[in-house]
């Protein structure tokens, strides 16, 4: 880490905050002893537990507000009403620059309202997009978007994938990461029309890596490609469906084992084996969905999550700001070569 690094912290935003909040920072500071915080929440609430920390007290400036965006704000209603909110106020700190980066564990969609509200896209971007990480046979992929845009164009798509390969490339470390398009098959002549014209524009549009062309729901867990793009409601979807799963194979586990005295007996012998798979899919550690192709960095943490998700989604922000991912995408959009499409080429 060449410059020390400042995160902006929404103490009241999630289930559980501030208690995670605060938690996930000392964590996070244990890993990144560089970092900074700028805590934004109620003194009354905040400065007890900041006080029972041992790290924290060099590293972290408290900001205090009462205000604070709740759950069932509706986007509008919280940007209209909540401009001395902890939320906004932590985000105002990244556009002011007194912070690199602002994680949440908050109202999603007030998130993305205020972020781009005080934030802005970048050039050439039009809509940011909700990104985040799936354990895959290989690894882990990245998937976009999951909720910002429930409708999406061509355009739209390629802009997904040109922000994923360049968060594949400088994060996660791919060189030559791997794209593809979410659809009900991998030919070329499945799908809506605009996810065939979004296929041919990547074909022409020289991205570092390679197009795939179109995966299917069951690439998702194969990690067939490091950079799924899909619209925002077929990844929502696709997103609670993995997460419903998950929770249905542990309790299927858990009701297997608990079925007679020999499944209980194996499930002894087994545990070293299933602690390994446990870590595996951790949804903790998988923690921090992404806002890409704004000015700035913004990462939502899961709002149910405890303190060591919420210190991975703080991890999210600190790897995106020492790789300054967003000078690389917008880089990667100044060459991006987008040549228009003839809608019914792309199907010849």
């Amino acid at each position: 880490m060449s410059t020390r690094i400042t995160i902006a912290l929404d103490a009241m935003g999630g289930d559980d905050a501030p208690d995670i909040v605060v938690q996930g920072a000392e964590i996070a500071s244990q890993r990144y002893p560089d970092v900074k915080f700028l805590m934004f929440g109620r003194e009354q609430e905040v400065m007890p537990l900041l006080n029972q920390t041992t790290r924290l007290k060099d590293v972290v400036e408290f900001i205090h507000t009462d205000d604070k965006v709740l759950s069932d704000d509706k986007p509008a209603v919280a940007l209209r009403s909540g401009r001395k909110s902890s939320m906004r106020l932590a985000i105002n700190a990244v556009h002011d620059g007194r912070a690199d980066g602002v994680v949440s564990a908050g109202n999603t969609g007030a998130l993305m309202a205020m972020s781009k509200f005080v934030l802005k896209t970048l050039p050439g971007v039009d809509r940011p997009a909700i990104a985040s990480f799936f354990p895959t046979l290989r690894g882990e992929s990245l998937m976009m978007d999951l909720g910002a845009n429930l409708t999406c164009d061509a355009d739209n798509l390629v802009d997904f994938a040109v922000m994923g390969n360049a968060f594949a490339r400088c994060v996660l470390g791919v060189q030559e990461p791997s794209v593809g398009i979410l659809n009900v098959g991998s030919e070329d002549v499945k799908g809506h029309e605009y996810l065939q014209v979004a296929s041919s524009m990547l074909r022409q549009a020289n991205l570092p890596g390679e197009f795939v062309g179109f995966v299917e729901g069951d690439d998702i867990g194969k990690g067939t490609v490091d950079v799924i793009v899909t619209d925002g409601f077929t990844g929502n979807v696709a997103l609670k469906t993995a997460e419903g799963t998950a929770k249905l194979i542990t309790e299927f586990f858990r009701q297997t084992f608990k079925s007679s005295i020999l499944a209980s007996l194996g499930y002894i012998l087994a545990s070293s084996a299933l602690n390994k798979l446990k870590k595996r899919v951790d949804p903790r550690l998988y923690n921090g969905a992404i806002f890409l192709g704004l000015n700035g960095i913004a990462v939502k943490s899961h709002g149910g999550t405890d303190a060591i998700g919420f210190a991975n989604a703080i991890g999210v922000a600190v790897d995106m700001r020492d790789q300054d991912i967003v000078r690389r995408i917008r880089e990667d959009f100044d060459s991006l070569t987008r040549e228009p499409i003839n809608e019914q080429a792309a199907f010849e």
